[in-house]
């Protein structure tokens, strides 16, 4: 497993060329969502199927079908997809 962590102050492009650094197509990743509060911060899981100007496309998902915008993102991880991370 592998977390990238995107700073509070990255903008859209900013955060977009972590995480094109971070995670290729076919990866298995959990996001979890920008500035919440409390212990249940919600997580998006999938697989990567594309890393669109801006989101990050799970699944074959667009972002109005759940796939995260970069402005959204706070942590990006890396799962191996045999421990259930989808």
């Amino acid at each position: 497993m592998t977390e990238l962590t995107i700073p509070r102050d990255a903008n859209t492009d900013e955060a977009s060329a972590l995480v094109k650094e971070h995670v290729e197509v076919g990866d298995h990743v959990e996001v979890r969502e920008a500035d919440r509060t409390g212990g249940d911060d919600p997580s998006i899981t999938g697989e990567v199927t594309g890393v669109e100007p801006g989101y990050l496309e799970l699944d074959g998902k667009s972002p109005d079908e759940g796939s995260p915008r970069y402005d959204e993102m706070r942590t990006v991880t890396r799962v191996d997809a045999d421990t259930g991370g989808r």
